[in-house]
């Protein structure tokens, strides 16, 4: 079964920046996506970015544009978010997730990590 294990996050001053990884356990469809949500304390799941397996057509939520951007590095089978221009805002758990479609609905998303937290402070 597949497995997703996030990595990067921690504490960064505000307008810094992080780079978080998701390591898949196993190769999947081409038609598979990967996606990254993050969840603040009393707020539902929220969707950030997607992109698809094969490292094509990311996706990004209008209040990470031009801040966030997404990679994959299909070799070594991860996925890298970069996190720029972060906000007090932004902090969150982070998790990435995985889909057979091409959806920014966490509710399609069958495979899920375990999260890792990312902080922003003033």
């Amino acid at each position: 079964q597949m497995q997703l294990e996030e990595s990067g996050g921690g504490s960064v001053q505000d307008g810094g920046s992080l780079r978080l990884s998701c390591a898949a356990s196993e190769r999947s469809s081409s038609n598979s996506v990967l996606g990254w949500f993050c969840q603040a304390p009393g707020k539902e799941r929220e969707f950030v970015a997607l992109i698809r397996w094969r490292g094509y057509s990311p996706f990004y939520a209008d209040s990470v544009k031009g801040r966030f951007t997404v990679s994959r590095d299909n070799p070594k089978n991860v996925m890298y978010p970069q996190m720029n221009s972060l906000k007090v805002e932004d902090t969150a758990v982070y998790y990435c997730a995985l889909a057979y479609e091409y959806t920014s609905n966490p509710q399609d998303y069958k495979y899920w990590g375990q999260g890792t937290q990312v902080t922003v402070v003033s």
